[in-house]
C-alpha cells in the first residue's frame, strides 16, 4: 500500500492564524499523550506511523509549505511538490506519476489518498487496510470510507449506497454527490448516504490512464512539464463524480474534519492561549493571543476570539464556519512566518508616491541556525542587531556582528548570517519589488 497525504490549503476558515505562509496543519495548539504542543500534521503522521506504514508515505504539497513539513516531521520525509497549485486532482495525478516514474511501483499496485488534518482516532488509520483489501478483492475502481452524517453539512461529499447493501461492511455505490446544499443533503441522508470523509484508494494504472487523457508522458519530467494542462478541479469532482464502479467500507469510530474553528477549539485542551485574561463569566469560549499586548475577555458565550499579527477575529463559533468570503477580501502580506532558521513578523509597510516601498520585518534567528545564502536584484537590505552575536557573511567577507551593528546590503549582493547564540535584527528592505520572486537562493 502506497499512502498519500495530501497537504496544500492554508485553512481559510481558522483565519487569522491560519493563512498561505502558515498553514492550519502546521499549528501547534493541539496536545500529545504528555500534554506537549503538537500539530495536525505531526498527529496524523505519527498515527499513521503506530500502523506500521511508515516506508510508504508520500507528501503531496506545493512549494510554500515544505519548510514547515521538513521542520515538523524530519528531513527524509518523502515529498511531492506541484509546481503551481492548482486543486487535488493534478495534485494526485502528479503523485502518481511520481510513484510510477521514479519509485517504479507498479500500476496495479493500490495508493490511498487521506488528508493531512483530520482527527481521528487510530482504528481509523488501520481501516487503510480495509480499503486496500476491499479494492483488491472487487472489480470497482475505487473505494472509499464513509462515516454516517451527523448533520446536512455543505462541506462534505455523500455517497449512497445500492439498498441491499446498507448493512454490508462493504457497500456498493450508487451514487456520488459533491457539497450538495442543505435540502439536498438532508434528502441524501434519507437514503442512508454516509459522507465522504477524506479517505479513498485506487490501483495505481488507474489514474495514470485517466491522467493521459490531459497529457503525453514518458517521465516524471514530462508530466511536471505539462502540469498546467491537468483540470485545476478537485478530485471529487474530476474524477469521482464521474465513476460509476465505487465501493465504500464505513468507518464508525471517532473522526472530524477540524477545518473550522466550531471543530478546531472542541480538540483544544486550553481556553486560552498566549497573553490572555479571562474571568468566570465566560462560557464555552476559546481565545488566543500571539501579539504582546493583554487581551481581556469577559461575558462571552460561544466565541472565539483570536488576536495574531495577520487580524482580529471576534466571531460566534459556528457563524466563523462562513467567514471564508470575508477573509478573501481582506488577503494581504503574511505578518509572521516560522522559517527553518527561527521566524520573523512584519512591523510596517510603506508604499511611497514614486514607487519605492519600505518593509520593516523583526526576524529571530535560533542559536546555530543560519538564513540560507541569497540575494535579491531589485532591493537592498539595512539589518540592525538589537541582541545576540552571530557571524555574517558578505559577498564571501565574513564577520562577527553584535548588538548595535548595522549592516547594509545592496542589491545582488550575496549574503547570509549564523546566529552564535539567539540573534534578533531588524530588518528594512527598500525598493521597487519586495516579494520572494526577487530572491535568489544558493547552496
Amino acid at each position: 500500500m502506497n499512502i498519500v497525504l495530501l497537504s496544500g490549503g492554508s485553512g481559510a476558515r481558522l483565519w487569522p492564524i491560519s493563512n498561505e505562509a502558515r498553514s492550519k496543519q502546521f499549528l501547534r495548539l493541539l496536545k500529545d499523550e504528555n500534554d506537549n504542543p503538537m500539530s495536525m500534521i505531526q498527529r496524523v503522521y505519527k498515527q499513521i506511523r503506530e500502523t506500521g506504514y511508515s516506508d510508504n508515505i508520500i507528501i503531496s504539497t506545493c512549494a510554500s509549505q515544505t519548510e514547515s513539513i521538513t521542520m515538523q516531521l524530519d528531513d527524509k520525509v518523502d515529498l511531492v511538490v506541484e509546481p503551481e497549485r492548482r486543486n487535488t486532482f493534478p495534485a494526485i495525478a502528479l503523485t502518481c506519476a511520481y510513484l510510477h516514474y521514479e519509485k517504479r511501483v507498479d500500476k496495479s499496485q493500490v495508493v490511498v489518498i487521506l488528508p493531512v488534518d483530520p482527527w481521528a482516532g487510530i482504528h481509523y488509520f488501520h481501516k487503510l487496510k480495509d480499503i486496500e483489501q476491499a479494492l483488491l478483492n472487487s472489480k470497482h475502481n475505487i473505494c472509499l470510507m464513509g462515516v454516517h452524517p451527523t448533520y446536512p453539512s455543505e462541506k462534505y461529499g455523500y455517497m449512497i449506497p445500492n439498498t441491499n447493501d446498507l448493512h454490508l461492511p462493504i457497500k456498493r455505490i450508487q451514487c456520488f454527490k459533491e457539497k450538495p446544499n442543505q435540502d439536498q443533503a438532508t434528502k441524501l441522508i434519507l437514503q442512508g448516504a454516509l459522507w465522504n470523509c477524506g479517505v479513498f484508494a485506487f490501483r495505481l494504472g488507474y489514474i495514470i490512464e485517466i491522467s493521459n487523457n490531459y497529457i503525453s508522458a514518458s517521465c516524471y519530467e514530462d508530466v511536471l512539464s505539462q502540469y498546467n494542462n491537468l483540470p485545476k478541479n478537485s478530485f471529487d469532482y474530476e474524477v469521482i463524480e464521474n465513476e460509476s464502479s465505487i465501493c465504500a467500507v464505513e468507518y464508525t469510530g471517532e473522526w472530524k474534519d477540524l477545518g473550522t474553528w466550531n471543530t478546531f477549539t472542541e480538540q483544544m485542551s486550553d481556553f486560552c492561549t498566549g497573553n490572555v485574561v479571562m474571568d468566570d463569566t465566560n462560557v464555552n469560549t476559546h481565545a488566543i493571543n500571539e501579539l504582546n499586548l493583554p487581551l481581556i475577555v469577559m461575558g462571552a458565550k460561544d466565541m472565539i476570539i483570536a488576536a495574531t499579527y495577520n487580524g482580529i477575529l471576534v466571531s460566534d463559533k459556528h457563524q466563523s464556519s462562513y467567514m471564508k468570503p470575508l477573509v478573501e477580501s481582506v488577503q494581504g502580506r503574511p505578518m509572521y512566518e516560522e522559517c527553518m532558521w527561527g521566524d520573523y513578523r512584519v512591523l510596517d509597510y510603506v508604499e511611497h508616491v514614486d514607487g519605492t516601498k519600505c518593509l520593516t520585518k523583526r526576524l529571530y534567528v535560533q542559536k546555530g541556525k543560519s538564513i540560507s545564502c541569497h540575494l535579491h536584484h531589485h532591493h537592498s537590505d539595512v539589518w540592525t542587531i538589537i541582541s545576540g552575536l552571530g557571524e555574517f557573511t558578505l559577498d564571501g567577507q565574513c564577520k562577527k556582528v553584535s548588538v548595535g551593528d548595522v549592516l547594509q546590503i545592496q542589491a545582488n549582493a550575496k549574503h547570509t548570517i549564523r546566529a552564535i547564540n539567539d540573534l534578533e535584527i531588524i530588518e528594512v528592505q527598500i525598493g521597487h519589488l519586495l516579494t520572494e520572486d526577487d530572491v535568489v537562493y544558493f547552496d
